[in-house]
């Protein structure tokens, strides 16, 4: 058994632990980052921030308390005045007129002028308005305008189709060929294809001038197109027989149609851009008119009459017609 003199190793106590050294490379490493925080520039924000911090602590102390109220030479001559603290303002004042804290000063976070937010909520106020009044407009514009467009594109296609219908009547006229019995324009057989006119533009009706102009055009483009074709890729010597007549070269293929323009197809048409300047009613109108005038033909009744009286058409326009 072990004596009393014994060392009781359970309750012994140490003293401080001895503090680390630093050393110099601790030390150098140690100042380098305190040199690099204190070096470090500060970005736009963080300078921001500090700055609102600063103003916010500022404002939050009293200019009435403290020691520096003492020394405010503004604040003795307030005293002077009779102002012993509290509220700014007469007490005879209603209480809501009486200032119990300080104006709070505005920062602008921007460098645009003074009087540039009142402009900005000027247009934000106008845009309001604006938009509010888009709303209230009438709901069946939409419809009023989609209805007319539908309209428009109706007359546009009729438009063509009298054009078509003028264009053989006035053909078969001109070649002396009459159209054997009245009846519908479905009936009617059909003709050879139609070749391109080598008529003047000018000689024919303005009422479906257009129409030939367009075609016209059309093919001077293609030609062009195939022309410059033909003569961009190679061509191998073709083989060429004389003893070959016209059916021979027909049937091989080996014909050159020739295309003559119009006379007049580049020349400026002032009557046919007058006319191209109507609406498609109006147009329409024109030729419906010129079909009775001069082939006794109802455009609605796709019928031509014996005589200029076209006693038993209902009248001149599609809603007659109903």
């Amino acid at each position: 058994m072990a004596s009393d003199d014994d060392d009781d190793y359970m309750n012994m106590t140490f003293g401080d632990e001895p503090k680390a050294v630093e050393t110099s490379l601790q030390r150098r490493q140690r100042l380098k980052r305190e040199g690099e925080i204190k070096g470090r520039v500060k970005s736009k924000a963080e300078l921001a921030a500090e700055e609102r911090e600063a103003r916010e602590a500022a404002l939050s102390k009293s200019m009435l308390e403290g020691a520096q109220a003492k020394k405010s030479k503004g604040l003795a001559m307030m005293a002077k005045m009779g102002f012993k603290g509290g509220a700014l303002g007469s007490e005879e004042n209603a209480e809501n007129a009486r200032l119990f804290e300080p104006i709070r000063p505005e920062m602008k976070d921007d460098r645009g002028g003074i009087g540039l937010d009142s402009d900005r909520k000027r247009k934000l106020r106008d845009a309001a308005d604006s938009a509010e009044k888009k709303v209230k407009l009438d709901e069946n514009e939409f419809r009023d305008r989609v209805r007319r467009e539908r309209e428009v594109a109706r007359w546009e296609s009729q438009v063509y189709a009298a054009m078509k219908v003028c264009e053989r009547m006035d053909e078969e006229r001109h070649s002396g060929s009459a159209v054997e019995g009245a009846g519908d324009v479905g009936g009617i057989a059909p003709a050879k294809k139609r070749t391109l006119s080598t008529r003047p533009l000018k000689s024919i009706p303005v009422v479906w001038r257009g129409l030939i102009r367009r075609r016209e055009e059309g093919e001077r483009d293609r030609r062009m197109r195939h022309d410059l074709q033909q003569t961009s890729t190679t061509r191998l010597p073709t083989y060429e027989d004389d003893q070959e007549d016209d059916d021979d070269k027909k049937a091989m293929g080996n014909t050159q149609v020739a295309y003559a323009l119009v006379e007049d197809l580049d020349e400026e048409d002032p009557e046919l851009d007058e006319f191209n300047a109507l609406e498609a009613d109006d147009r329409l109108r024109q030729l419906v008119a010129y079909l009775r005038k001069e082939h006794n033909y109802c455009f609605w009744c796709k019928f031509e009459y014996p005589d200029d009286t076209m006693e038993g058409c209902p009248g001149l326009t599609e809603e007659d017609h109903d």
